[in-house]
């Protein structure tokens, strides 16, 4: 009994050394993931909203599982998949602020199964092929004491006999399973129902102070629809139209001219490009109220920005020009403008020689931050501003057939889509179904085709998001990944 009590003794003491030498503090894992961060941070994503989207979701799912490896005794881990969009590095920048190139990222998505700040910071720089020869110095100094450092490489493996008799966990049989684990969407929902169950029945008081605040404000000043840019919570809501009547009751002169307009609350004041009122969320109502007065110049803007339009429609063969909420960055009426001036400027010098209306009935976008134009799956052209008129035209007729084939596509598939989700809605008895701006139409109509071959009796009164990961929104909102298992 005493060798065994002693061999125990001596196995807590150099697990802990072990344990020790490979810790970072949580500083020291910031800064090794400072490269990370860089390539993916949800700012430098400005133009991409949808990818910013991800990021930004991604990021706090990532620091809440940095927090709990943090926290002193905290044992109950499940792995964590996420997803980022990476920005793609220049291949002879050696300059880490100068290495991202500005016209293209990937997406890359890992699962988190580690236990300790290291092994986790390794797993990450490893999964989006970043470099990890800084972190080596950084453990290295981290280690408490020279003699842990020896112990490090030090072989300890125990017969697996040690672990049957004193009931210890095997770490490497831990580790395997981990590996081993991935989340599928049953087991999900049976660890996260309840949860969700308890937010929303939360919330539901919120939900409908919302609906009634929006009718209200709706109804009074005839707007078309209330909408707002980000995920933002209900009672964050709540307070946005709060905000909103009470400058309709101290101010209701200046809302004469947003009849039949849509609202947008966001992250910054003005007219977006859509000819939404915008309406930031971190303004006061003195910045807001500076917007409603400035509407009627606002007005005469987009008259002219649907001329500049047409007028590069022309020029272009009879193409439309259009702008998609949903795939463009959030641009104000005053940056659009200036976009398709620039751009109205160089095709008028170069003459290009489109036949008229031999284009009807395509659809092309500008975007301020490609080299190349390209097609897009839903069929519009995605067309760079400092595009070559030559290759621009070379491009286009080349893809005109295929740009058509698409278009048509695109309408099939919304109107499966729609049917989907009505038919799926219908069946787990939800309160809502929807997706985020990222995830596309062929990706919402795989996963409710596979959500309808399942029996799901969890779902029922809840509002299920179509997402790329697992969450449980602060409202009780479901969020799973499209492609879920």
């Amino acid at each position: 009994t005493f060798y065994y009590f002693v061999r125990l003794c001596l196995d807590k003491i150099l697990l802990q050394c072990i344990l020790q030498s490979r810790t970072l503090s949580g500083a020291d894992a910031i800064n090794a993931l400072r490269p990370f961060y860089f390539a993916v941070h949800p700012d430098f994503f400005g133009q991409h909203p949808k990818e910013r989207e991800v990021n930004e979701n991604s990021l706090k799912r990532l620091n809440g599982y940095l927090e709990n490896l943090q926290k002193p005794g905290f044992r109950s881990f499940k792995p964590t998949q996420l997803t980022f969009y990476v920005r793609e590095r220049e291949p002879n920048s050696s300059n880490v602020q100068e290495s991202f190139s500005a016209s293209g990222f990937r997406a890359v998505s890992f699962t988190l199964h580690t236990r300790d700040l290291l092994s986790t910071v390794l797993d990450i720089l490893n999964s989006c092929s970043l470099s990890t020869e800084h972190v080596q110095s950084l453990s290295v100094n981290s280690q408490p004491h020279k003699e842990a450092k020896s112990t490090v490489n030090r072989p300890i493996k125990w017969d697996k006999t040690y672990y049957s008799f004193t009931g210890f966990k095997d770490p490497e049989e831990e580790l395997e399973q981990a590996q081993r684990v991935e989340t599928t969407l049953l087991s999900w929902l049976d660890d996260n129902e309840a949860s969700a169950v308890k937010k929303l029945k939360k919330s539901l008081p919120l939900r409908k102070e919302l609906e009634r605040l929006k009718i209200e404000l709706s109804h009074e000043l005839q707007l078309s629809d209330i909408r707002w840019q980000r995920s933002w919570g209900i009672a964050h809501r709540c307070s946005q139209l709060h905000s909103l009547g009470r400058l309709v009751q101290q101010r209701p002169e200046i809302l004469e001219n947003v009849k039949g307009r849509t609202v947008v609350f966001t992250d910054r004041s003005g007219m977006s490009a859509a000819g939404h009122i915008m309406l930031g969320t971190m303004d006061v109502h003195h910045h807001w109220t500076k917007i409603f007065e400035r509407l009627p110049n606002y007005y005469k803007l987009q008259k002219r920005l649907l001329l500049l339009e047409d007028r590069i429609s022309q020029l272009l063969g009879g193409i439309q020009v259009i702008y998609i909420e949903e795939l463009q960055p959030l641009l104000t009426l005053e940056e659009y403008f200036e976009t398709l001036n620039s751009f109205y400027n160089k095709l008028r010098d170069s003459r290009l020689p489109f036949h008229p209306r031999s284009l009807r009935g395509l659809q092309m976008i500008l975007e301020s931050d490609r080299y190349a134009p390209s097609l897009h799956e839903l069929g519009h052209f995605m067309i760079p501003t400092i595009c070559d008129p030559a290759a621009l035209q070379w491009f286009i007729f080349a893809k005109a057939q295929e740009a058509r084939e698409n278009l048509k596509r695109k309408e099939e598939m919304m109107l499966t889509e729609k049917e989907l989700i009505n038919t799926s809605t219908e069946r787990f008895s939800l309160d809502r179904l929807y997706k985020e701006p990222s995830v596309s139409s062929a990706q919402m109509i795989d996963c409710c085709k596979r959500l309808l071959e399942e029996s799901l009796p969890y779902l029922q009164g809840m509002h299920l998001c179509i997402s790329h990961f697992y969450s449980v929104l602060q409202d009780g909102d479901l969020c799973i990944p499209w492609n879920w298992k």
